[in-house]
């Protein structure tokens, strides 16, 4: 089978094209040049941004691939970028990786694979993909390493995509994909952990200087206690950074983009048991016509909790948890599991 593997230069994806290599697949790798970074910022966030080019090149030399890095910057800063700055300045809290699975991952990538003549796209990412034939559906299932599982970020893609992705990985735990990458020598198999997040505070000061727009911090009966930075620079369940005194711990409970104000409270007030999704996306089911019981997860980091989700006005979902969540943010995603199987998901209004 001919098999397009995007490749960033990291362990996994150099584990999951060694693997397919092995099985007999004639692979072409392909690193996604996805914005150039900035040197001021040091050396290895320079060279790190995003993928690191060289270091799967050399990969695809040693398993005998060809290799392709094809510069989307342009589409990236369109579809990724600019979004992720839109979302901070209306107050949300954006999760770009989400985002960049469905519009270039498994939008673009999957697109520049079959004009190659490839019949499928794999990634090193750990989740699995299975066709349900009792409702002709392709399912999305969490990675057998629970600590990696990564299909929390997967579940916007559809149907069309499930269906020509491959995940190497997801029958795998992180540690036999290691030991993998050592015993075959893979260059950059050192490079083991994940890449920490970037200081999104000074991206946005230099990308969107507008985001330094300051406003009033309010506590939730509307008493003015202080003044913010800008709407950007907060995000719900925030305590620290806030630049304000006072006798008891406050924490960022709403933000109000309409009137520029930053919302302050006690921590219980974090507390919510319901919450509405919109930009449904659902894949183990066509469509939801009824109450169902769930376990929903509203960040990456956080457990899968009891909840019921049931249709709400306009394709929305309405999600009740059994027990209050903390710090529900507007803009994260919401996602549905039955056990290990992801129902979709939505994005959090």
């Amino acid at each position: 089978m001919k098999i397009v593997i995007g490749m960033s230069g990291g362990v996994d994806s150099s584990v999951a094209a060694a693997l397919l290599k092995k099985e007999g697949h004639e692979l072409h790798g392909i690193t996604l040049q996805l914005w150039r970074g900035d040197p001021k910022r040091g050396i290895e966030w320079y060279e790190r941004a995003c993928c690191k080019a060289d270091v799967a090149r050399q990969v695809a030399q040693k398993i005998g691939i060809p290799f392709t890095v094809i510069n989307i910057q342009e589409e990236f800063e369109k579809e990724i970028i600019d979004d992720f700055c839109k979302e901070y300045l209306s107050g949300r809290t954006p999760n770009p990786c989400i985002r960049c699975n469905e519009k270039i991952k498994f939008g673009l990538l999957l697109k520049k694979a079959r004009e190659l003549g490839a019949e499928r796209l794999a990634t090193g990412h750990y989740a699995r993909i299975e066709f349900n034939s009792a409702n002709n559906r392709y399912i999305l299932k969490k990675g057998v390493d629970s600590k990696k599982d990564q299909s929390y970020f997967l579940y916007r893609l559809n149907q069309e995509q499930l269906s020509a992705v491959i995940f190497p990985l997801g029958g795998l735990k992180k540690e036999s994909v290691v030991q993998i990458a050592k015993e075959l020598e893979l260059p950059g198999a050192e490079f083991v952990t994940d890449a920490e997040g970037e200081d999104y505070r000074s991206f946005l000061e230099e990308r969107i200087p507008e985001a330094e727009h300051s406003g009033e911090f309010a506590d939730t009966g509307g008493n003015v206690i202080g003044k913010h930075d800008g709407i950007a620079f907060y995000t719900i369940g925030q305590r620290r950074g806030l630049g304000i005194s006072a006798k008891k711990r406050l924490y960022v409970i709403d933000i109000d983009a309409v009137n520029n104000r930053v919302i302050l409270g006690d921590e219980n007030e974090l507390f919510k048991d319901e919450l509405i999704a919109d930009d449904i996306n659902l894949i183990a089911i066509e469509r939801l016509t009824a109450p169902m019981d769930v376990f929903a997860k509203i960040r990456y980091r956080n457990p899968a909790v009891p909840a019921e989700i049931m249709p709400f006005n306009e394709g929305k979902v309405k999600v009740k948890f059994k027990e209050p969540q903390r710090a529900i943010a507007k803009g994260q995603s919401v996602v549905f599991y039955d056990n290990d199987i992801v129902i979709g998901g939505g994005v959090i209004s």
